[in-house]
């Protein structure tokens, strides 16, 4: 055979390493909002997201969508959704970890801090299954809303274990919840929901009405928006009902998706559907908000992680791939790029874990704002940054095996997800201006770096007078929301990572002295120092 087919140059599998304890600031975060006991209770979770196991079951449970049953051979209605074999050993890893529900019964300080951790370290292997752990997480609290409903499924979605199927909640050692919301008339605006709900005389109610988009449909439960007299109200819509029977649960299609193709994703259709009121009536909205508020968190800590995975893959392959005699990672253009990505991984990171840290302290007043203004940004800036690290790949990137277009699909998904930055920008804006307490909780926020960087003070000045002009504020909430966003990454960077990393960071996304894209960092910038602090360390 020639010898033609040399293999040389090209980066070896990204495998053995791990990343929540070998990255610097995810760890650091998690020892400062928790302890060290916290991170090395993570240890096993995070040797296996850097295995080659966990990377194969990652691609594997994306290119093996789910396929929809919605009859057996007979011809009746099953309406079940099948998936590989890979998705169901990540679900049952995030689960025996403790990344769904179980955060809500664990007694100890930082559980969420914990779980956002091992979250965003987890999920880089594949991100669709978090949506259906996400969901499992977020119900919790919001099914609170009613006491004897809590009673009887809190202790499943609260579990560490997984059994799919359709089988009764009480024979489960878990259950997963998803979300019913959307409908095909107004997205976003649920208050034009149409799906309608009528008593059956026995506390129950019958829902009849479609879903557009249906979360996770192959779930135990459905917190569920329909209508009553009194206005847009929520229900807890079960697959199985107390008696053993199966409910009404048409699953007319699967959304074809861009990405998040592990996850499924359809449309509902409700046919008596039998349904138990959660909160009061016509106050559905608020009373699903405290989902909506879990889901949210996990948009940005999901985008954090896909920002991290990126960034990762990135670093890989320069460090391994030699060009015009040296190694990509040792050249001064691409240590621009990879300490620029690195910049907005580290800011990211930071952000999303001083969230979770304020559930575990109950910090509600701080979490409305920031966590919207969070989700807007981080989100955003999820497309972008991927595609840099794609590029950073060449042709190689661009190529399926390699992983990165898998990410660059899944970067959009966490923008619109739980509302899209419109939405998202303007509830910045009403959580400032209706709640004094909400401005105070961001303020100080703010003001416990007030002095260490002249940028950040100066950042926070235009903050407090573009929320003090009223003309033109909500043309202008992008710019708010975005804005917000920064000076909380400055703030926690200014008090907690290296002065290489806040620096550059002001400098640049604060300060101005920056270009329209990535790898623009100005002359001086200590990349090296940036570059070496960002890659995760091996096993």
């Amino acid at each position: 055979m020639s010898g033609t087919h040399e293999v040389t140059n090209q980066a070896p599998p990204l495998t053995g390493h791990d990343p929540i304890a070998g990255d610097a600031a995810l760890a650091e975060a998690c020892v400062r909002h928790a302890d060290a006991a916290t991170l090395d209770s993570l240890a096993g979770l995070g040797a296996l997201a850097g295995s080659e196991q966990a990377r194969e079951w990652g691609r594997l449970a994306d290119e093996n969508r789910p396929v929809l049953r919605t009859h057996d051979r007979y011809g009746n209605r099953i309406d079940e959704v099948e998936f590989h074999p890979a998705w169901h050993e990540l679900m049952r890893t995030a689960f025996a970890h403790g990344l769904a529900g179980a955060p809500w019964a664990d007694p100890s300080r930082h559980a969420h801090v914990r779980r956002a951790v091992g979250y965003l370290g987890w999920t880089q292997v594949e991100m669709g299954h978090g949506c259906p752990v996400t969901m499992t997480y977020a119900a919790v609290p919001a099914l609170r809303a009613a006491p004897e409903l809590a009673a009887v499924y809190e202790p499943g979605l609260t579990g560490t274990g997984y059994a799919f199927g359709l089988t009764p909640p009480a024979d489960k050692p878990g259950l997963v919840a998803g979300m019913g919301m959307t409908e095909k008339q107004g997205g976003s605006d649920v208050r034009s929901n149409t799906t309608r709900a009528v008593p059956n005389g026995d506390g129950s109610y019958a829902l009849t009405g479609h879903k557009w988009f249906t979360s996770a449909p192959m779930s135990d439960l459905f917190l569920v928006l329909a209508r009553l007299p009194e206005g847009v109200s929520c229900f807890l819509v079960p697959r199985v009902l107390p008696d053993g029977s199966r409910n009404v649960f048409r699953l007319q299609r699967l959304k074809d998706k861009l990405g998040d193709r592990a996850n499924a994703s359809g449309e509902v259709e409700f046919d008596g559907t039998t349904a138990w009121p959660v909160g009061e009536p016509g106050r559905g909205v608020p009373t699903i908000i405290e989902m909506v508020n879990s889901t949210r968190l996990d948009c940005v800590i999901g985008s954090a992680a896909t920002i991290r995975a990126a960034l990762t893959q990135a670093l890989h392959h320069a460090r391994h791939r030699w060009a015009f005699g040296a190694l990509l990672v040792d050249q001064p253009l691409m240590q621009n790029v990879l300490a620029d990505l690195a910049v907005e991984s580290e800011a990211a990171t930071a952000l999303a874990i001083r969230l979770a840290a304020a559930v575990d302290a109950g910090e509600t007043a701080f979490l409305r704002p920031a966590g919207a203004a969070a989700k807007f940004w981080v989100c955003k800036r999820a497309p972008g940054v991927v595609a840099e690290a794609l590029e950073v790949l060449g042709g190689n990137g661009y190529v399926e095996e390699s992983g990165m277009p898998r990410l660059y699909r899944q970067a959009p998904l966490n923008s619109i997800w739980e509302g899209s930055g419109n939405v998202i920008a303007l509830d910045v804006l009403r959580a400032l201006g209706r709640s004094a307490e909400s401005l105070a909780a961001v303020g100080a926020e703010l003001e416990a770096a007030r002095g260490a960087d002249a940028r950040l003070d100066a950042a926070v000045r235009r903050l407090h007078a573009e929320l003090r002009d009223p003309d033109g504020l909500e043309l202008r909430a992008r710019r708010v929301a975005g804005l917000l966003a920064l000076c909380l990454q400055a703030s926690l960077l200014l008090r907690h990572a290296p002065a290489a990393v806040s620096d550059t960071f002001c400098a640049t996304r604060l300060g101005g002295d920056w270009g329209a894209v990535l790898g623009t960092l100005p002359a001086g910038t200590p990349v090296g120092r940036i570059v070496e602090r960002a890659v995760v360390a091996p096993i």
